[in-house]
């Protein structure tokens, strides 16, 4: 990966990837490499079958008061989603095909503004295509390709990408092989790509 370039690992479902994923669809500085992921197989891997923010009540209640002040920080809309953690696996599977389109960054944040802002779920097929014909693509012939056999098994095996780089949650930032996880991290990773 050349020095201007920055991998971004995150989850449609993940409060702080919601904060990087805007921050970098908003950047111009370097090249972002989207990689939606799923952190539910990583989280079943460490014995956890949801979220630590639903499963240690101290912890969840600090990562909302603390997502109110991150995106007051950093002028980003904000509504406490109805549902957490919601289904990503529709919306990752669409992301999956955009990964080098030009559409992706716009896909990514506005899928993340309809989870966090608009409190839509964007497990439901009919959030995710007006999301993609909002950008003016073909959500019918999307949809169906996200669907599909050959698609399901990409997102397996980014799965075990994910475990084979040794992920443990999102976002996961990489500038080459240098690993910087959480959204706190992000302006370290940039500088360190810019540089």
């Amino acid at each position: 990966m050349p020095a201007s370039e920055i991998a971004c690992w995150f989850d449609f479902a993940s409060t702080y990837s919601y904060l990087s994923v805007l921050r970098l669809a908003r950047q111009r500085d370097v090249i972002v490499q989207w990689k939606p992921f799923l952190l539910g197989p990583i989280f079943k891997e460490q014995g956890w079958d949801n979220s630590p923010f639903v499963l240690q009540k101290d912890k969840g209640d600090y990562m909302w008061t603390d997502m109110a002040r991150e995106c007051a920080k950093y002028g980003l809309p904000w509504r406490q989603p109805s549902e957490f953690p919601r289904r990503s696996l529709l919306a990752a599977r669409v992301a999956l095909l955009g990964e080098h389109q030009p559409w992706m960054a716009e896909f990514c944040a506005r899928t993340m503004l309809a989870n966090f802002e608009h409190d839509e779920d964007i497990g439901s097929p009919d959030c995710i295509a007006a999301i993609l014909t909002s950008i003016g693509l073909d959500a019918a012939a999307l949809l169906a390709a996200a669907q599909s056999d050959d698609n399901k098994a990409r997102l397996r095996a980014r799965s075990e990408e994910a475990r084979a780089r040794h992920l443990f949650g999102a976002p996961t930032f990489f500038v080459g092989d240098a690993m910087y996880w959480g959204n706190d991290r992000l302006s370290d990773a940039l500088t360190f790509a810019m540089r």
